[in-house]
């Protein structure tokens, strides 16, 4: 079968398109004939040696997937073959098929289309996670978004209209402010590009406190990270929840006495580690995120698509930060 291979810690150009054999189901594990791959910034730092954990290569990137189960293993019962899924498999979806276990494979409905169906589980299940457990987002709350036009972006702004927040976006372009608002942000500004000096900084700080009015932001939801951290944590409410999703734009540096004055919390949020290590809260969380989507208050908005022999494209497209929504690749 084909798949994208890393064989080398680099960057896209360092991955080759190649044929490998075809992986078999072991004890309790599923096949999936994947129909389509929702790329991740993630996929840029796996290939690098640059992420949490580290595959033995060679290996193929590739978080989430979406497909036909097409073989099952010893012992899986909860599902056969001809199942529609999506699966996040950590790794390994950028290839025809892939073998994953069962604990983070859901069903998708009919009327699901596979490339929406790949956008879903990573971006969503992150944002839903991040705003409705760890940020414990209430109706009627502020929610600064970061980033707001990328992916966990445009996720984290239909979640938090969803569950009845002010969503101000915060952005890079009008264009993507044009986005942000079309997914459910009540308002939002576009920010420069960074890096900062101190008076960047501070007029940046200005900026995200006037967007969010005098009470600041109840929950803050940071993509982004970089000099972007420290002035949407000073426009945080009293008591409110600052949450580290990532950091494209660098680690920031975070001056702890913030903290202290605005009595708030810092937050992380790691989906993957959730769902590995709290699998009941993290399929109800699945399961109330296609709620949503059944009821159209949710739906991935896809800015490109990419053939599986073209996927490091779709990571350097992903790695520059150019990209709207969520980027794809399809497999045939």
């Amino acid at each position: 079968m084909k798949a994208i291979i890393s064989r080398e810690p680099g960057g896209p150009e360092t991955l080759s398109f190649a044929d490998i054999p075809e992986p078999v189901p072991g004890p309790g594990e599923i096949r999936i004939a994947v129909k389509a791959v929702g790329a991740n910034f993630p996929d840029s730092l796996i290939i690098q040696d640059k992420y949490q954990f580290r595959p033995q290569r060679p290996f193929s990137p590739g978080f989430e997937c979406s497909g036909i189960v097409d073989a099952v293993g010893p012992g899986v019962e909860e599902f056969s073959a001809g199942d529609r899924v999506l699966s996040m498999t950590g790794h390994g979806c950028m290839a025809e098929k892939v073998v994953t276990g069962t604990e983070r494979t859901v069903r998708i409905p009919d009327a699901m289309p596979f490339d929406e169906a790949a956008a879903f589980l990573v971006t969503y299940g992150t944002s839903h996670h991040a705003l409705a457990d760890r940020g414990r987002l209430r109706a009627g709350g502020t929610l600064l978004v970061l980033g707001a036009a990328g992916g966990v972006g445009i996720a984290a702004v239909e979640i938090g209209a969803a569950l009845g927040a002010r969503v101000i976006a915060a952005v890079s372009t009008p264009e993507k402010l044009a986005v942000a608002k079309r997914h459910g942000a009540a308002d939002g500004f576009v920010y420069p590009a960074g890096p900062f000096d101190k008076d960047g900084q501070k007029a940046l700080a200005a900026a995200f406190k006037a967007a969010c009015g005098p009470g600041g932001a109840d929950v803050v939801y940071d993509p982004v990270g970089g000099d972007y951290a420290e002035p949407a944590l000073r426009a945080i409410a009293w008591r409110g929840r600052y949450l580290v999703v990532g950091f494209p734009a660098g680690i920031p540096r975070i001056p702890l006495n913030l903290t202290l004055l605005k009595g708030c919390d810092i937050c992380g949020v790691f989906w993957g580690d959730f769902a590995a290590r709290e699998p009941e809260a993290f399929r109800a969380s699945i399961a109330d995120l296609l709620r949503l989507y059944g009821e159209g208050k949710v739906r991935p908005e896809i800015s490109a698509r990419f053939p599986l022999e073209r996927a490091p494209e779709a990571i350097t497209l992903l790695a520059s930060r150019g990209a709207t929504g969520k980027v794809i690749v399809t497999v045939p």
